[in-house]
């Protein structure tokens, strides 16, 4: 069996992507003990891996906002800077392999500036990254769900078939802010969780069928809703919660917290509702059971992982079409709050 001493991961984004790679990080460590392992992340990505007990060192791209400040003459020279100090960072080590989990043109770019006997990546790599590995690409499934994907390059390193925990790491730093922002009186509360946005308009649901939804499981179940999302989504939500007609309604903490400190409120809640985005795969990693409303997108390559999720679907014959824009988003409308109330139902009781 060979040893890797020193090994680099390159997975620079999006945020769920790169939490469906830790598991693929600690089945790797489980492997190779006394290995040295550093990541390679996109700025907006890195607090999901930040403080990881098992990475020695996170080397950071700024990527964006180099992109964005490139042409601005005042600040040439301060990208220039930055820029030239990640390509040093990035030649300090010598690895024993590069494993590129991205398959874009970056992230292949940045397997070939980077020093390293071995460098390898997936099979169905975009934008000619297989060009810029050392060996054929890892021969995977797309059909299959990403975790498992990134499992079978562990496969091929030769690392053993183990159980993984794949969350994210939280510090008591995180777990005291994100209880100070959920408030007292949540011990003995069921809390449910919902995230009504996504970065699609096509895997969005109608925004009256989310107030109608929070309303049903209040009433139905006796429990706290919480509404999660970005600081843009705080307005959107605001009108959702409006809308339920409850004084005493759900509270809106998006754009309230820290990634860390969402995934350790998940970690609290009974179910997340939610639409197929980044913080569903949080959840599911952090032990919270998903419901999830998938209309474009395949849930077998990127639903919830694990056992105890609901995937709602209207089962419509276009779905799915991986589409960003439509002119009738019908999968995602047939979608009733009844399915999703049912599906809530079927795991908080049972």
């Amino acid at each position: 069996m060979t040893i890797f001493n020193n090994i680099l991961i390159i997975k620079l984004s999006s945020i769920g992507d790169v939490v469906h790679a830790l598991p693929f990080l600690e089945v790797l460590k489980i492997s190779y003990p006394d290995s040295r392992i550093d990541w390679l992340i996109e700025e907006e990505a890195s607090q999901a891996i930040s403080g990881h007990p098992v990475i020695n060192r996170v080397i950071i791209s700024k990527r964006k906002t180099w992109e964005k400040d490139i042409l601005n003459p005042l600040k040439f020279m301060k990208v220039f800077s930055e820029a030239v100090g990640f390509y040093k960072e990035l030649r300090s080590s010598s690895y024993d392999i590069v494993v590129d989990l991205q398959g874009l043109f970056r992230s292949g770019f940045l397997t070939a500036l980077s020093s390293g006997k071995r460098k390898i990546g997936m099979s169905g790599g975009r934008e000619g990254a297989s060009f810029f590995l050392k060996e054929p690409a890892v021969p995977v499934d797309y059909d299959q769900h990403a975790i498992d994907r990134y499992l079978k390059v562990a496969a091929y390193l030769d690392c053993k078939t183990v159980r993984f925990k794949g969350e994210i790491p939280v510090s008591e730093q995180d777990k005291k802010l994100a209880d100070g922002v959920l408030g007292q009186d949540t011990e003995n509360n069921i809390i449910i969780a919902i995230n009504p946005m996504a970065k699609w308009k096509t895997k969005l649901w109608d925004p009256d069928k989310f107030s109608e939804l929070a309303l049903g499981l209040q009433k139905d179940l006796n429990c706290r809703i919480v509404f999660t999302g970005s600081s843009q989504d705080r307005a959107i939500i605001d009108e959702m919660i409006k809308h339920t007609g409850n004084a005493a309604g759900p509270v809106n903490l998006a754009g309230r917290t820290s990634l860390k400190e969402l995934a350790y409120l998940y970690s609290r809640c009974s179910t997340l509702v939610c639409t197929d985005t980044g913080p569903m795969h949080i959840a599911a990693a952090m032990g919270c059971r998903v419901v999830a409303l998938f209309g474009p997108t395949a849930p077998l390559r990127t639903g919830p992982y694990g056992t105890g999720h609901r995937v709602i679907r209207s089962g419509i014959d276009c779905s799915p079409c991986f589409k960003k824009e439509c002119g009738d988003t019908k999968c995602m409308k047939d979608i009733t709050v009844k399915m999703v109330v049912d599906a809530v139902r079927s795991i908080i009781l049972k």
